[in-house]
């Protein structure tokens, strides 16, 4: 007899960079403000979010200090902050990482991000290649952890040299925060599966997804470690699948050939593999984008990193993530367009599908049967039809 799946955690994402109704247009843009982050974080602490993504890179806010400012808002959410080996000292990283952790009670979750566009990386002052990078950040993590869990360090790399590290004030979880990492390549998973507590991938088709965490999962196995393994997807729920599809191509209206083959040239310059596996599930064109039942990769047409959504109706998009939990999926990092409104619709819909842990204290919801404020026959009363 197979054992359940997985019970998943459900993150929901800060838009940092940018949000709006289309993609690759200012028309229907919205504005990106404390204001408007805190919203979306006070929605997903409502709702019942495990916690919430924060992209990291030049084009978006500072994820430490968005995270920061944020978080003392909300009750139970927790914030997923990406530490950038071979930007930062490990020493330097662990601190903050102690700092937040302490100051939100332990709602800390790491993001360990090694790739990334590489004029951008020289832009940050990273000239090392693809597997290079590798070498600094097993070297940046082994220092890392190590600080975290009270050990003073002493160690000579290729890359890091640290006399007498140490940190004075310990994180609130033991012996650290939890490690999440996404790297598709050879290099990557050799690290990962040393190094990290969470594998995650973008939302490549259940059978890829499959291969890969079987792959990630026998090489951890060699090590004599376990790793649980997450998922990164848009997500586009609507009532029924046809108002389901419909956004999905009001989505991408606005896009023309000259956009996306500019978007595809300069993801096209990026040496991660994730990347590039990203890139074939659509090639560039729009006119096959449904490239798995459900499974759409609009988004990739001219957004980097996570570039596919499940579209569907509650009830078909809860399906689909029960196939990925099948597979071994505990986690799922989800967004849409615009994140408010999505953060609710997804909640409201999809949620009392799924078998989750809520992390939220909800009130049972009762119909309004005035006298007063909405007016009577606009309530749904339990003895309806």
């Amino acid at each position: 007899m197979s054992a359940a799946p997985p019970v998943p955690d459900i993150l929901w994402f800060l838009p940092t960079s940018g949000d709006g109704h289309y993609l690759g247009t200012t028309e229907g843009s919205r504005d990106v403000d404390f204001g408007y982050l805190r919203e979306i974080a006070l929605a997903a602490d409502r709702l019942g979010y495990f916690g919430v993504l924060l992209p990291t890179g030049r084009s978006c806010e500072d994820s430490w200090v968005v995270a920061s400012s944020i978080a003392p808002w909300t009750e139970r959410l927790r914030y997923l902050v990406a530490v950038r080996p071979g930007l930062q000292s490990p020493s330097v990283a662990a601190r903050m990482t102690a700092t937040l952790d302490r100051l939100t009670n332990g709602r800390l979750l790491i993001n360990v991000v090694t790739g990334g566009d590489p004029i951008e990386n020289r832009g940050d002052g990273i000239f090392l290649d693809h597997d290079e990078r590798y070498v600094v950040t097993r070297e940046f993590l082994n220092v890392y952890r190590d600080l975290l869990a009270g050990k003073s360090v002493n160690t000579r790399g290729k890359h890091i040299t640290i006399e007498d590290g140490r940190i004075l004030y310990p994180p609130v979880q033991s012996p650290h925060p939890p490690l999440y990492f996404g790297g598709s390549s050879d290099a990557g998973i050799d690290v990962a599966v040393d190094t990290v507590d969470k594998y995650l991938t973008w939302g490549e088709p259940p059978t890829q997804v499959a291969e890969k965490v079987a792959r990630v999962r026998a090489a951890a196995a060699r090590r004599g470690r376990k790793l649980s393994f997450g998922i990164r997807l848009h997500v586009i729920v609507r009532e029924t699948n046809e108002a389901a599809w419909k956004a999905a191509d009001s989505l991408i209206h606005h896009l023309n050939d000259e956009t996306i083959a500019s978007a595809q040239k300069i993801l096209g310059r990026m040496d991660s593999v994730g990347q590039q596996r990203m890139a074939q599930l659509h090639r560039g064109r729009r006119d096959k984008l449904e490239i798995s039942p459900n499974l759409w990769a609009g988004v990739g047409l001219v957004r980097g990193g996570a570039g596919t959504a499940l579209v569907g109706d509650p009830a078909t998009v809860a399906a689909r993530l029960r196939e990925y939990q099948d597979i071994g999926i505990d986690t799922f990092i989800l967004s849409g367009y615009p994140h408010l409104e999505e953060a609710y619709r997804f909640a409201e819909l999809v949620f009392p599908l799924l078998s989750i842990r809520r992390h939220g204290s909800k009130t049972p919801q009762r119909a309004n049967t005035g006298p007063f404020g909405e007016p009577l026959a606009a309530s749904r009363s339990e003895s309806a039809s």
